[in-house]
């Protein structure tokens, strides 16, 4: 497969990387809205102008996008797949339906195969709520995050006068995970299953105390969950917290039987050094899922739960059934 990649930040370099690990992959190139001759790829991949993309048109088999979900998404998407196979990691919950709809109608357009928000969160956690929920139907999700680096968090602090730098992690509260993974089915309360640690440069002069109390307040990002905020110097931030780790837990606790007596608890987990490389290794995969889909005819858009799981895999049916059933 020849495998395009669009965008060239940590996503696009860790995809990079992910391809290296597949041997049934080639990357054809890679594709910037910067100067090309600005960027050095990892593997010395060549790197052309976004704008001369669709000169590629037929020399690459999936396009993988590795834009922001914010703004970069919902007008890329929609653009390639009119003249690709693509993939895109969009996690913005609340609007994956509208993107679905503007994808699927680009796509089938032209005959090609799309699939949005794949990668881990959304991705392959809403493949273990789907199957978690069809094996114990009588039962409650609970989904945690951490402990990692939110970025979007990070940023949004970033963004606050007198802030020259900042790392923000999300972390499960202890008990809240204790209790559901006891199978204690509780209601739990946005505050009481993550708490957020703020590790923030200010710049010289700043008030500190000013900056801790906008952090603390911020509608949709702190003003719900207990905020600790720690100032640390260029220094620490750049030898402790250059690392972008991150990872969660899906857990579904359910009962069976005549009474509802017996208590039973799945769980899903995944504790990740990088982020966005172990989220490229779950776009990867998926262009060959797409590959094959699109040689059946399979066109559109499709999420993870369209994929059969023997189509992420390397291996032929006849080896996957051997090793791993």
């Amino acid at each position: 497969m020849k495998i395009g990649i669009y965008g060239y930040g940590n996503l696009g370099r860790g995809v990079e990387l992910a391809i290296r690990q597949n041997a049934d992959m080639e990357l054809a190139g890679v594709f910037t809205r910067r100067d090309p001759a600005t960027v050095k790829t990892i593997t010395g991949a060549p790197v052309y102008a976004a704008a001369d993309v669709n000169r590629f048109e037929n020399e690459i088999d999936v396009m993988i996008i590795c834009g922001g979900s914010a703004s970069d998404l919902p007008e890329m998407t929609p653009a390639l797949a009119k003249h690709f196979n693509v993939i895109d990691s969009f996690d913005t919950h609340a609007r994956i339906p509208e993107h679905f709809a503007n994808v699927d109608a680009a796509a089938a357009e032209t005959g090609h195969t799309a699939l949005i928000s794949a990668g881990w969160d959304p991705g392959l956690f809403s493949l273990a709520r789907l199957l978690m929920n069809s094996v114990l139907p009588d039962g409650k999700d609970y989904t945690f995050w951490g402990r990692g680096v939110s970025q979007g968090h990070s940023d949004a602090i970033r963004r606050i006068p007198g802030v020259k730098d900042a790392r923000q992690y999300t972390v499960p509260v202890e008990d809240a995970l204790r209790r559901v993974r006891n199978g204690e089915n509780p209601e739990l309360t946005t505050r009481q299953k993550h708490t957020r640690e703020c590790y923030v440069v200010a710049e010289e002069g700043a008030d500190k105390a000013l900056i801790e109390k906008q952090i603390k307040e911020m509608p949709n990002y702190f003003a719900d969950y207990d905020t600790t905020v720690t100032f640390i110097t260029e220094e620490e931030m750049k030898r402790d917290h250059a690392e972008l780790p991150h990872g969660g837990q899906v857990i579904r606790g359910g009962t069976t039987g005549k009474d509802g007596s017996h208590r039973h608890v799945m769980e899903f987990s995944l504790k990740l050094d990088s982020n966005p490389e172990f989220t490229a290794s779950v776009l990867a995969a998926c262009a060959r899922a797409i590959n094959r889909m699109h040689s059946r005819g399979m066109n559109g858009c499709k999420t993870i739960f369209d994929i059969a799981p023997a189509d992420l895999s390397p291996m032929d049916p006849a080896d996957i059934r051997k090793k791993l059933l």
